[in-house]
């Protein structure tokens, strides 16, 4: 951490432990990304005394439980209130509001239907006020809507094209073209065919 922030790099440190934060951002961490959104009572006083940047993530159960059996009345609606509250608590404890940044947990403890309305949700998201980070790579649920048969990088790629209106270069279109037709179709809930 410490040769990676005097070499001018941003370094975020992925933890949810108060102690392991706090080294980090002492040997020149700027951003802890915290998986249990400030649960442990000790992480948002380092954080804020640091003045570091923090991204809450939204997480149903354990890393060990959270995908034993996921469920939601209403996904979006419960993520974006479990983000408030926490980012509320986040601001409480001195954390300025341009420091936070808010993660829906895509994957963790969510089924396929979750993490795709999650996705097509993340307007209702970030009209919490905050950034919105979404994990989406190396997602298991993207090959489930692939059927395996397009590769990481297509699967990416179209995602960046769906949120960013980007078309990443060197891709071959039909190719690039279905990665993003079978993306669009579950987001959208039409047929593939009808989405250009």
């Amino acid at each position: 951490v410490r040769a990676v922030a005097a070499a001018g790099g941003v370094v975020s440190i992925d933890t949810a432990k108060a102690a392991v934060a706090a080294a980090a951002l002492e040997a020149g961490a700027e951003v802890v990304n915290d998986v249990t959104a400030l649960g442990d009572p000790e992480m948002a006083g380092v954080v804020a005394r640091a003045g570091a940047g923090v991204v809450l993530m939204h997480m149903q159960g354990t890393p060990r439980t959270m995908q034993d059996d996921p469920r939601y009345d209403d996904v979006v609606a419960e993520v974006a209130a479990f983000l408030a509250l926490r980012a509320t608590a986040a601001r409480e404890a001195g954390i300025e509001a341009a420091a936070i940044c808010v993660d829906p947990g895509i994957g963790f403890g969510k089924r396929l239907e979750h993490n795709l309305a999650l996705l097509a949700g993340v307007p209702r998201l970030a009209s919490l006020g905050y950034p919105v980070l979404v994990g989406a790579s190396r997602k298991r649920f993207l090959a489930e809507i692939l059927y395996g048969l397009i590769t990481r990088d297509y699967r990416r790629a179209a995602l960046v094209h769906y949120w960013a209106g980007y078309v990443p270069p060197h891709h071959p279109v039909e190719t690039f073209a279905q990665a993003l037709r079978a993306i669009g179709e579950p987001l959208h809930g039409r047929p593939a065919a009808e989405i250009s």
